[in-house]
C-alpha cells in the first residue's frame, strides 16, 4: 500500500504510531465517558508492578447504563511514583480533572484491602469520603474469602501444619529444573498408562500437563488448586520425593524429602488434605462468581447465604461420607488407617497428665468440627446483623471464638457499610419481593444526601408503595431473580421514569463494587502489552494500548473515519488522510 507514497510520508514512524495508537484509545474513552455522562459511577483502583519495575495503579469505572446493565470499564494506567494514600489520591484527582468526571458523582470505592487503601484516618478510602460521604467503602469479596482461608489456617493448629508441609513439598518437588521434568515425565507415563487401560478417556481440554502450584496468602484460589493437584498428582510426587531421597548429594534436602515422605503417608494428612479441598472447593466456587462483572450486591449476598448452608450441611451431614472418601484414598494408596476406637494422647502440654482420647474424638471433634465452626463463624460474623439469622450468634455464643478474630473482620466491614448492604438486600426482587421493607429503603435515602432532597423523601415513600403492589402484580416481575435484572426489566417496560426514585436507590445498589477482579485483569493485560522485551515502553503508550485492547469491544464499533480525523487534528499534517475502501 506504500508504493505511491511520498518517500517520506509513508507514516510509519514511532511518533506516528503513537500518536495513531493515542486517537484510537481517546475515543474509545470519549465512548464510555460518553455512557457515563451524569450518572452515579463507583471506583475501583489497585496497585501492581510492570515488568519494568514501575509502580502502576489501574482504575476503572462502575456505572448502570442506559438500559439498565451493570457495566464495568477500564479508564486508564497510571505510574505513581510511591503507593501512598496522599500520591494515589493526587493521581486519581489528576485523572479525574482530565477526563472531566466529579468526584461527587462517585458513590462507591472497591480496594483489595491493603492498608493504604482502607485505613480509617489515612487510607486513599478516608481521603476520598472527606470530600464525598456518599462514597461507600467496599472490601472487596474475593479478598475477604481468600483472607478468611489464611485466618483459618493460622487459627487452627492442625490446618497450619499442614499447610505448611505442602508448601515445603511443592518447594521440595520443584526446587529445580530436574526435578520439574522428572514431574513431567511420571505424569506423562501416567497418563499414557491410563489411556491405554481405558481408565482415562482422551479430547479437547482433558488431561493438559499441570504442574504444583504454590499456595499464596493474597492469589485467588491458589490453596485449593495447590490441593486438588497434590491430589491429582499423588503418585507422581511421591516418586520424585523418592528420588530426591536416593539421589543424596545433599543431606539436608534428602533427610527433609524422608520426612515430608513420611507426612504424606500419615492418615492426619490425607485426612485434612480432603477436608480442606472440600472447604475450599466451596469458598472457590463463590469467589469465581463474585469475579463477573455483572455481580450486584443482592447477589453477592445471596451467595454467602448459600455458602453458610452448604458449610452447616456438611458440619451435620458430611462426616460419614468424607470419612469415606479418606478411607478409600488411603486403601488405594497402601496408607494405615486407623482404628477410630483406639485411644491417643492428647497432644501439647496436657500429655504430661497422661489423658487420653480416641481417634474418633480427635477427628471428629479436634479437626472436623472445630475447623468448620471457625470457618463458618470468620465467614459470617460481620453478616450477622445482615442476614438478620442467629445461626451465627448462637455459635458465638456457644463457642466463644477470640475476640480479636472477630475485631478483624468487623474492621473489614464497617457498620455504616453493614447498614447500607442490610437496607440495600430489601431491594432483592426473589420470591415476589419478599424481603420488600418501605422503613430500611427510607432510611437508605436518607444515607444519600446528594441523591435525595427532603422533597424526594416525601415522594419516595407514596411511590414505593404503589411501585411493590405495580411490580407485585405484573407477572413479568415475578420470575425475575437478581438487582441487574430488575433494573433492565424496569428500563424495558418504562418504569425507570414513572418510578425515578425507585429506580434511583437500585442504581446505588448496582454501582457498589463487589470485587475489584476486573482491576487485577486490567494487569494480566498489561503483562501482554509490556513484556521483558518491550520493557522500555512509556507510559503513555502503554496506557493507550492498554485501553484499545481490554476494551477492544468499543473499539471495534468507533468507524475509521473518527479516528483519522482525530488523527489529523492532533498536529498539521502534509497530506489529508482518507480512510481505506
Amino acid at each position: 500500500m506504500n508504493d505511491n507514497a511520498p518517500g517520506n510520508n509513508q507514516m510509519k514512524s514511532p511518533t506516528i504510531q503513537k500518536e495513531l495508537t493515542r486517537a484510537c484509545a481517546t475515543e474509545v474513552t470519549n465512548v464510555i465517558l460518553n455512557d457515563i455522562g451524569d450518572n452515579i459511577f463507583s471506583l475501583m483502583v489497585d496497585e501492581c508492578r510492570d515488568s519494568s519495575v514501575k509502580e502502576q495503579m489501574g482504575v476503572v469505572l462502575r456505572y448502570v447504563n442506559k438500559q439498565g446493565c451493570v457495566i464495568e470499564r477500564f479508564l486508564a494506567v497510571v505510574h505513581v511514583s510511591d503507593t501512598s494514600a496522599i500520591s494515589l489520591k493526587k493521581a486519581i484527582d489528576e485523572l479525574f480533572a482530565k477526563h472531566k468526571l466529579s468526584l461527587s458523582r462517585l458513590r462507591g470505592q472497591g480496594y483489595d484491602g491493603a492498608s493504604n487503601m482502607r485505613g480509617e484516618y489515612n487510607g486513599l478510602k478516608a481521603l476520598i469520603l472527606k470530600e464525598n460521604s456518599s462514597a461507600r467503602y467496599i472490601h472487596c469479596f474475593s479478598h475477604q474469602l481468600q483472607l478468611v482461608v489464611v485466618a483459618v489456617a493460622k487459627s487452627n493448629r492442625i490446618v497450619s501444619d499442614f499447610f505448611q508441609y505442602v508448601t515445603m513439598i511443592v518447594n521440595i518437588a520443584g526446587a529445580s529444573c530436574k526435578r520439574k521434568d522428572k514431574f513431567r515425565q511420571i505424569e506423562h507415563d501416567r497418563l499414557l498408562e491410563g489411556l491405554e487401560k481405558g481408565d482415562i478417556v482422551s479430547g479437547k481440554g482433558k488431561n493438559q500437563e499441570i504442574s504444583l502450584k504454590r499456595p499464596g496468602d493474597t492469589r485467588w484460589g491458589s490453596h485449593y488448586m495447590t490441593i486438588v493437584r497434590l491430589i491429582s498428582s499423588w503418585n507422581s510426587v511421591l516418586q520424585v520425593l523418592e528420588n530426591v531421597h536416593d539421589d543424596g548429594t545433599n543431606d539436608d534436602s534428602s533427610g527433609m524429602a524422608a520426612s515430608l515422605i513420611d507426612k504424606m503417608e500419615n492418615y492426619e494428612f490425607v485426612f485434612v488434605m480432603h477436608f480442606m479441598k472440600y472447604l475450599l472447593g466451596i469458598t472457590n466456587e463463590l469467589s469465581l462468581a463474585l469475579q463477573q462483572k455483572n455481580q450486584n450486591m443482592v447477589l453477592a449476598v445471596s451467595l454467602i447465604k448459600t455458602m453458610k448452608v452448604r458449610l452447616q450441611k456438611f458440619r451435620e451431614e458430611g462426616w460419614e461420607k468424607h470419612l469415606d472418601v479418606v478411607n478409600t484414598f488411603c486403601s488405594n494408596h497402601m496408607i494405615l488407617v486407623p482404628n477410630m476406637e483406639e485411644n491417643i494422647r492428647i497432644r501439647g502440654r496436657s500429655r504430661r497428665n497422661g489423658q487420653m482420647i480416641t481417634n474418633f474424638h480427635h477427628y471428629r471433634v479436634g479437626i472436623f468440627c472445630e475447623v468448620l465452626i471457625l470457618y463458618t463463624l470468620l465467614n459470617f460474623s460481620i453478616f450477622m446483623i445482615l442476614l438478620s439469622n442467629t445461626f451465627c450468634i448462637h455459635l458465638l455464643l456457644l463457642f466463644q471464638v477470640l475476640d480479636m478474630m472477630i475485631q478483624e473482620m468487623n474492621n473489614r466491614f464497617s457498620e455504616s457499610n453493614t447498614e447500607v448492604l442490610t437496607c440495600i438486600a430489601c431491594l432483592d426482587p426473589k420470591d415476589s419481593f419478599s424481603q420488600f421493607d418501605i422503613g430500611k429503603l427510607l432510611h437508605l435515602a436518607k444515607l444519600y444526601p446528594e441523591d435525595f432532597s427532603l422533597t424526594d423523601h416525601i415522594i419516595l415513600e407514596n411511590q414505593l408503595e404503589t411501585y411493590i403492589l405495580n411490580v407485585r402484580e405484573e407477572d413479568e416481575f415475578s420470575m425475575i431473580e437478581d438487582l441487574e435484572s430488575l433494573a433492565k426489566k424496569m428500563v424495558e417496560t418504562g418504569k425507570n421514569t414513572v418510578f425515578s426514585l425507585v429506580y434511583r436507590l437500585i442504581e446505588l445498589a448496582l454501582v457498589l463494587p463487589v470485587t475489584t477482579a476486573s482491576v487485577e485483569r486490567v494487569f494480566s493485560a498489561m503483562k501482554i502489552i509490556k513484556t521483558d522485551l518491550r520493557n522500555r515502553m512509556g507510559d503513555e503508550w502503554m496506557n493507550d494500548s492498554l485501553v484499545v485492547y481490554i476494551e477492544k469491544e468499543i473499539f471495534a464499533t468507533i468507524e475509521n473515519e473518527q479516528i483519522l480525523q482525530h488523527f489529523q487534528q492532533m498536529n498539521t499534517r502534509r497530506t489529508q488522510l482518507s480512510p481505506l475502501v
